[in-house]
């Protein structure tokens, strides 16, 4: 029996040449290939409610908190989803994008989809990329769904995150290969790896940094990356993140000619009460002033994409923070988004892991 006939389900990939079918036989699909963009996760909207599930699922990611359940979902579901879903919504209304009502983390990762889509579809018409969220919506498993529906026995999923870490690139599959065990008919399935230290990926934040200080009126005293945090213990028990994150800030320095003294490495976004990683984000803008460093520019690497991390913490709070502290002057470098030279590069990392395939 070939691929395509009796064994197919309803709705699953088929080859499109396997000749006469039974007059029953469901629906043959034309073979495609499917490219999955896969980024953090948003709410569906801004109230109580809707935070709160998305707060809960987030939250519960054994990847993410890995406290025995028994321990913390009685504090998660009984006291910090009691309160949290209401100040996570405020920041997120500051945010919020009203014209589409999402976030604008689900904005640009659409529109990166959309603009890798019409790049690889013209290379190779089989190609069709979509995009999932690790929590919210559009899930994976409804992605993966999809895309198997229209014909697609192979699959790529890149998860957006440049510096490899369980919490996050490891998380994404996860929840992927949850989604596979429950198709009769799995796609083959191939999976991208960081690129902490990829050499186009080096040069543009190198160059998004260059023309975001060409346009300002002044020069920081400090150039900050900041990366997203997680417990410190997760880096001594083999998490590469951290290693990861420093490699990344120094190929950038050496690509922008600049000596140690320029930059620094700090860490954002902690939860709860253990040690993370450190210099902490917003102790650091607290005391820089103090230091006589009164001018900075921050750039978050770990985000291919803006959000609330980048969008409301950096440029709303630790701006704030810094300024209250002393600082005169405070700019955030953007991620690099759906700007071309990005879609270019995903392009890029795309082709080579569907070498074979395509």
């Amino acid at each position: 029996m070939t691929r395509g006939q009796g064994a197919a389900g309803a709705g699953a990939p088929a080859s499109a040449d396997v000749g006469p079918l039974p007059a029953d036989h469901p629906r043959v699909q034309k073979r495609r290939i499917g490219v999955v963009l896969m980024n953090l996760g948003t709410p569906d909207a801004t109230d109580y409610w809707s935070m709160r599930r998305y707060l809960s699922e987030f939250l519960s990611d054994k990847r993410v908190i890995d406290y025995p359940s028994w321990l913390w979902q009685p504090l998660l579901q009984l006291v910090i989803l009691s309160r949290r879903p209401k100040s996570k919504g405020r920041d997120y209304e500051t945010i919020w994008n009203r014209e589409l009502n999402e976030s604008p983390l689900k904005t640009v990762t659409r529109s990166q989809a959309e603009k890798l889509g019409a790049r690889l579809a013209a290379r190779d018409p089989r190609l069709v990329v979509d995009w999932a969220m690790r929590y919210g919506n559009p899930s994976i498993k409804s992605v993966l769904d999809r895309l198997v529906a229209q014909g697609c026995d192979r699959l790529l999923l890149m998860a957006l995150y440049p510096q490899y870490a369980a919490p996050t690139t490891a998380t994404a599959y996860d929840k992927a290969f949850d989604a596979l065990k429950q198709m009769r008919w799995q796609p083959a399935v191939r999976t991208m790896g960081p690129y902490h230290d990829h050499p186009r990926y080096i040069g543009l934040l190198a160059d998004s940094i260059r023309s975001h200080l060409a346009g300002l009126d002044w020069q920081p005293d400090r150039v900050v990356f900041s990366y997203h945090g997680m417990p410190k213990r997760l880096l001594l028990q083999g998490d590469p993140y951290h290693c990861h994150c420093q490699k990344t800030t120094r190929l950038v320095r050496e690509a922008l000619g600049w000596g140690p003294e320029r930059i620094m490495v700090c860490f954002q976004s902690r939860f709860g009460s253990e040690e993370w990683l450190q210099p902490y984000l917003d102790e650091t803008m607290k005391a820089l002033p103090g230091k006589g460093i009164r001018k900075v520019a921050v750039i978050s690497p770990a985000f291919a994409t803006d959000c609330l991390e980048t969008l409301e913490e950096i440029q709303g709070e630790n701006r704030r923070l810094f300024l209250e502290a002393g600082g005169e002057r405070f700019t955030y470098i953007p991620c690099l988004n759906d700007g071309d030279g990005h879609i270019a590069f995903l392009e890029d990392l795309a082709l080579a892991e569907l070498g074979g395939w395509v």
